[in-house]
């Protein structure tokens, strides 16, 4: 997933996704001037596509959780927390997920890098700052997650579940934007209070998920979750039996400097089982084509020297071409 800084996508871009070289676009804050704008930058963008040898419209996403993570005004106003501790909170999160729905659908947005299911453990830590989770309750999380994401794709536009297995227990200064981040739960902790709301996501026919950056010993006590085959392809996939898209999170992120180049923390990544590897800089200023690019090369370079199988890649591609004719 390819990202760009300002109001206007460079000519690089346009190249890549005509070239058949990227999935999609994630948008921020400043690529968005007004509704009409962002309207007519998506039409290009799918103009682009159309000439492309894949003849499959692109994936345009957004973090449009709602409360203070919004890109576009409008619905969804109100935080997760806000509506976890409604007594109209199954209501409520049906709403919100229809009109994040309608709103992205309604300038040709498609993805929605939404809802956050992070079981939250204490007041003010990493997920609970900016009201980021329902609440600390599993089951509540597991139910009010569900209903957005049925609402939202109920419109046409595919849910994304994150942060799989779970942030919930990272404390305030534990931000995988910014540095590492080891999170040391049990394994009882883990799959009965931070998955738990990803079986109901995935019961609720969630088209995405986006793994952490944080490492789980407990599930791998070497590798961040989003660059192991251990939670994707064993926990994920295996455990919990979800058959759509895996999605990564920003691959730039602090968390993951002892990786090496974005083109190699690409790589381990999709021999993880990563499906989308989003490349974004934390720092919007900084986003280029130029980042989708480096970690294009050498993915395709480590398919073409046998370094990650090509069956697998070919079905990665498959539920790609899959969700982008069907978000």
């Amino acid at each position: 997933m390819y990202a760009y800084a300002g109001l206007n996508p460079p000519p690089s871009l346009y190249a890549a996704i005509r070239a058949g070289e990227a999935a999609g676009v994630i948008f921020f804050g400043p690529n968005i001037s007004s509704l009409s704008q962002i309207r007519g930058v998506i039409r290009s963008l799918q103009r682009a596509a159309a000439s492309s040898p894949v003849h499959a419209p692109l994936l345009m996403l957004v973090d449009q959780e709602g409360g203070e993570v919004r890109r576009l005004p409008g619905a969804p106003s109100l935080s997760e927390k806000q509506i976890g501790e409604s007594r109209d909170a199954p209501a409520l999160a049906r709403q919100a997920g229809a009109g994040a729905g309608k709103n992205l659908a309604g300038v040709g947005m498609n993805v929605n890098l939404a809802p956050v299911l992070d079981v939250f453990r204490q007041p003010g830590d990493f997920i609970d700052q900016f009201q980021r989770s329902y609440g600390s309750n599993p089951l509540a999380v597991a139910s009010l997650g569900a209903a957005f994401i049925t609402a939202q794709q109920h419109v046409g536009v595919a849910a994304t579940a994150k942060h799989f297995p779970g942030l919930g227990a990272a404390t305030q200064a534990q931000n995988t934007d910014l540095r590492p981040v080891t999170l040391h739960l049990s394994l009882n902790q883990l799959r009965t209070v931070d998955e738990a709301p990803y079986r109901s996501a995935i019961a609720a026919g969630v088209k995405l998920v986006m793994t952490s950056w944080a490492v789980y010993p407990a599930l791998d006590p070497r590798l961040p979750a989003g660059l192991s085959s251990k939670v994707i392809q064993g926990e994920l996939r295996g455990r919990l039996g979800f058959r759509g898209v895996t999605i990564t999170d920003g691959i730039a992120a602090g968390a993951l400097e002892r990786f090496g180049t974005l083109g190699q923390r690409g790589v381990l990544a999709a021999q993880a089982g990563a499906d989308l590897i989003l490349c974004s800089a934390q720092n919007v200023a900084d986003n280029s084509p130029a980042l989708g690019a480096a970690v294009l090369d050498a993915v395709a370079s480590s398919i073409k020297h046998g370094e990650l199988g090509r069956a697998a890649a070919e079905q990665t591609a498959a539920r790609v071409i899959a969700l982008r004719m069907n978000p």
